[in-house]
């Protein structure tokens, strides 16, 4: 399975770009012995539209052009869920690995957010709560959160959840 960060926006050099670029890293290494053949990371510009709605489909078409037939989308949106722990997160990962799907993208949108045809084909919609974050944070968090799924999908003790969760 091939794993895809797609997000709008361009990440300037910087410590964000940089922590960025080490989680992608590891969670490539990690990954490899589990069966992902990838991380990559797809930066999309972003929509010069007038309208936010025209703005936010522009975005979702390119983000979605990233996701191949029988891929699966996981998007983070506001609107998304807060509450799934990483260990089922890395469940839901490994499931669709073990499906044969062939990638996984992980969808980032801009500042509008995600156009209504990205939830409706995501399998998994998330969110890192319910703050406004600055957008190379959350690329960073996604990319963290990438990782410690290949880290609990490997038994590493790199994760220190609740025993038995």
């Amino acid at each position: 399975m091939r794993l895809v960060v797609a997000a709008v926006g361009r990440l300037k050099n910087g410590p964000e770009r940089d922590l960025a670029a080490r989680y992608r890293e590891r969670a490539a290494q990690s990954g490899r012995s589990l069966g992902f053949t990838a991380c990559d990371i797809a930066e999309l510009a972003e929509s010069r539209a007038r309208r936010a709605e025209d703005r936010c489909a522009e975005e979702a078409a390119g983000l979605l052009g990233h996701c191949p037939a029988g891929g699966v989308v996981l998007a983070y949106d506001e609107r998304g869920r807060a509450d799934l722990p990483s260990e089922q997160i890395a469940a839901r990962i490994g499931a669709w690995r073990d499906a044969g799907r062939p990638a996984l993208v992980v969808a980032v949108g801009g500042p509008d957010g995600h156009d209504a045809s990205i939830r409706t084909r995501a399998e998994l919609i998330l969110s890192f709560g319910a703050a406004t974050l600055p957008h190379g944070l959350v690329r960073v968090l996604v990319l963290e959160q990438i990782y410690r799924s290949m880290t609990i999908l490997a038994g590493h003790p790199y994760h220190r959840g609740e025993p038995g969760a």
